[in-house]
C-alpha cells in the first residue's frame, strides 16, 4: 500500500492550490487529509467517505477547503482556496482504517510522504 500526495507549493495569501492523493495497492473507503506545521502536532484537515456524501472539515478550513474523490482513479483531492499563512504545513493523506473519530490521527494509517504547502503573507 502506498499513498502519494502531490500538488503542494509556494503560494501567496489568498491564493489557491489543489492537492492530490493517489492510493496504490488497495482501494480505501474512507480517506483523510492531515497537516503538520513545524513544531506542531499533526492535525486533522478534512475527510471523506466512499461515495463522497460524507465529508468532515476542521473548523479552521471550513468554507475554504473542499475534499473530493474520484474512485475510478483511486484519488482524493483537497481544493484549498483563500489560503492563509497559518495554512503552511506538510499535508498528508491517509486512509481511515480504524474505528474512531474521523478527526483523530490514530484512526488512520499508511501515511505517505506528504506535500509541502507554503503560504506567504
Amino acid at each position: 500500500v502506498q499513498l502519494q500526495a502531490s500538488g503542494g507549493g509556494l503560494v501567496q495569501a489568498g491564493g489557491s492550490l489543489r492537492l492530490s492523493c493517489v492510493a496504490s495497492g488497495r482501494t480505501f473507503s474512507n480517506m483523510g487529509w492531515f497537516r503538520q506545521a513545524p513544531g506542531k502536532e499533526r492535525e486533522f484537515v478534512a475527510a471523506i467517505g466512499w461515495s463522497g456524501g460524507r465529508t468532515y472539515y476542521a473548523d479552521s478550513v471550513k468554507g475554504r477547503f473542499t475534499i473530493s474523490r474520484d474512485n475510478a482513479k483511486n484519488t482524493v483531492y483537497l481544493q484549498m482556496n483563500s489560503l492563509k499563512p497559518e495554512d503552511t504545513a506538510v499535508y498528508y493523506c491517509a486512509p481511515k482504517i480504524r474505528a474512531g473519530a474521523w478527526q483523530a490521527a490514530e484512526s488512520y494509517d499508511h501515511w505517505g510522504q506528504g506535500t509541502l504547502v507554503t503560504v506567504s503573507s
